[in-house]
This record gives C-alpha cells, sequence and structure tokens, in this order.
C-alpha cells in the first residue's frame, strides 16, 4: 500500500513518516516548507533507512496536484498540510481557509480523477467548541463554530469527508481528532520546530530551557483545576504517529467513515507540564504567572476507550518521557533544523 504523506516535514508528519515505514508501507512525502525545512526529510530517511520519494509541492496548485497523482500510483493520502497557529488564524483567516480548504479540495479532486479512495485527516479536538463537556468522546456534539479560523477549518473539512463517503462509492475518511501532541522522536534527530515565538506551551518551555527565551508564562492561576492552571491531554507525537498507522489497518477493512479521538484520558495541568520539564534539564526552569488568554478552555482531555476498543491502540508514553525527549531534541538542536540549513 503506497501513502502520499501531505506535510511530510514537519512535526507530526515527520515522525508519521518512520512509523509507517517501520510498518512497512511505502510512503511518497510531500511538502511546501512554508513552516518546515527538507533538513527533516534528510533526517527521517536516514532514522528509517529507507530513502523514499519526496515531493515539494504546494497543494493548493491545482495542476502541480493533479501531476504528482499521475506520477506516482498512489492508494491513500495522509493528510497533514496545513496552517495551524490558533492566534495567527485569527490574525490572517482568509489565508487559513485558502490554504486548508484549498488543499484539501484540490487532493480530493485529484483523488476522484484517480480513483483514490482512502483518505486519513488530521483533525482536532478544537471541533468540540467551548462548551463540549470532559471528557470528550465521540459522540461529544461538535461546535456550530470553533473559537478559531483555524478550527473552522478543521470543522469544514470534517464536513467535507463526511459528504464525500456519501456520495463517492468505496470510499473512506478516517477523521483523527488529536489533543495536544507534545514529544520528539527519541533519537533527539527529530521534532517540533516552530518559527518564531512559539505559540504552544511545550516549544516554549524547551525554548527558555535552552535559552532562547527569558521567562515561562502561565497564563491564568485562578482556574477551577487542582492548581489553578488548564488542564490538557499531552499525548506523545509517537504515540500519535502509531495511532495513524493504526488507522491505515482499519481503512483497509473498508470502514467509510470513522471518527475516532487520539489522546491519553488524562488531564495535566501547565504547571505540572512545566515541573516535568524541570526535571528533564536538571534546573528549576523561571515562570510567571499572566492573566488569562482570551478562548482558553479550563480544562478538557479525551475518553480514549473508542481508539483502544477498534483500533487495538493506546497512548503509551508519560509526561517525563515527552519532556526528556523534547530535551534531548531541544539540546541536541537549539536552533532547531536551522544550523543544518544555513
Amino acid at each position: 500500500m503506497k501513502i502520499l504523506v501531505t506535510g511530510a516535514a514537519g512535526y507530526i508528519g515527520s515522525h508519521t513518516c518512520i512509523e509507517l515505514v517501520n510498518a512497512g508501507y511505502d510512503i511518497i512525502g510531500a511538502d511546501n516548507f512554508v513552516n518546515s525545512s527538507m533538513e527533516a526529510i534528510r533526517r527521517v530517511r536516514k532514522l528509517c533507512g529507507v530513502n523514499f520519494p519526496f515531493e515539494e509541492i504546494d497543494f493548493t496548485d491545482k495542476d502541480a496536484t493533479e501531476k504528482l497523482f499521475e506520477k506516482y500510483q498512489i492508494d491513500a493520502v495522509m493528510h497533514f498540510a496545513g496552517l495551524k497557529a490558533v492566534g495567527e488564524s485569527v490574525q490572517i483567516p482568509i489565508e487559513y481557509y485558502q490554504n486548508n480548504l484549498g488543499s484539501t479540495l484540490s487532493l480530493l479532486a485529484a483523488m476522484k480523477k484517480h480513483d483514490v479512495k482512502n483518505f486519513i485527516f488530521s483533525s482536532s479536538a478544537t471541533v468540540y467548541g467551548a462548551e463540549a463537556s470532559v471528557p470528550y468522546n465521540e459522540h461529544t456534539p461538535v461546535s456550530r463554530v470553533t473559537s478559531s479560523p483555524y478550527g473552522n477549518t478543521k470543522l469544514m473539512i470534517e464536513y467535507i469527508l463526511k459528504d464525500a463517503v456519501k456520495a463517492i462509492p468505496g470510499f473512506n475518511a478516517v477523521l483523527l481528532r488529536y489533543f495536544n501532541p507534545v514529544g520528539a522522536h527519541e533519537s533527539g534527530e527529530i521534532g517540533e520546530d516552530p518559527t518564531g515565538i512559539p505559540n504552544n506551551l511545550v516549544p516554549y518551555v524547551a525554548r527558555v530551557a535552552v535559552g532562547k527565551l527569558p521567562v515561562i508564562h502561565i497564563f491564568g492561576n485562578d482556574y477551577d483545576t487542582p492548581d489553578g492552571t488548564c488542564l490538557r491531554d499531552y499525548i506523545h507525537v509517537v504515540d500519535l504517529a502509531k495511532g495513524h498507522v493504526a488507522a491505515l489497518k482499519k481503512i483497509e477493512q473498508n470502514c467509510g467513515l470513522f471518527i475516532c479521538n487520539l489522546g491519553t484520558g488524562k488531564g495535566t495541568s501547565v504547571l505540572e507540564m512545566v515541573k516535568a520539564f524541570s526535571k528533564s534539564c536538571g534546573r528549576e526552569l523561571p515562570y510567571e504567572f499572566a492573566p488569562r488568554r482570551a478562548g482558553d478552555l479550563p480544562a478538557f482531555w479525551a475518553d480514549p476507550s473508542f481508539a483502544k476498543e477498534s483500533l487495538g491502540w493506546t497512548a503509551e508514553k508519560g509526561i517525563q518521557e515527552m519532556c526528556d525527549d523534547v530535551w534531548r531534541w531541544q539540546s541536541k538542536n537549539p536552533n532547531g533544523y536551522r544550523d543544518a540549513d544555513a
């Protein structure tokens, strides 16, 4: 089975490429390097020992997408490519809708023309919205509108894929709703490498630990949680990648529409995460409390029981292992992939 991995040089895509190759799948990587680096592909090839084909492509380009499908025999598409910064999406919503929806529609059009009927989508728990009760399970209603244009693109793409399953005989779409991916490959060779100041907690903490930023800002310490800081369901990126391999096995059974949460089922506070990272790097990291951020929910985590039941998948790695792996990546690569690209 040959898998087209879009966004293959990105954080989740790069780790998933390794797990796919390790599981015996043939892959074709693709990325446009807007928020990623070719160095990630070089390292992934080295780690998995396979010089798999790779194409630099922007999937909003319909002609280029069509040519890729003409060039390769593709059995399934695993779609990670997309803009993903929540705050940025509020500032430039049109670009987010153009990119995230446009690339998906371009892929689906090429898939329809070339009779490719298997699609795995990188969705998000943000589709559940602010009013959902925890823990989130697959029967939790999705929101009519999410808290950001980024989240809205995830929700809209889910609707597009649901309609495609209804309209196209034999079409399979797996919607994997992620919670909070963190961690890095145990080798320390690949990891999360955001451009500019990170928007997410753990990359920010890692930059403080390596001396690139002065202090960690914790937004809000008066939430109704055990230590007053927000609770999130952090999942190791390698566990998440293995969840995609499990989803491929499901798609091989002609599953039609299949929706599944990928999380640990445990909420960890922001403060707990900072303390765990301090242990990983061997020193107390400086932090200060700041006012709450608009749009932050006090707490959410997954009910992962359906993933275990239907995919035979459970998250295996804990918070300390996540932090240890991020520290190994960041300390070996204080400037991310940029030193190698220089």
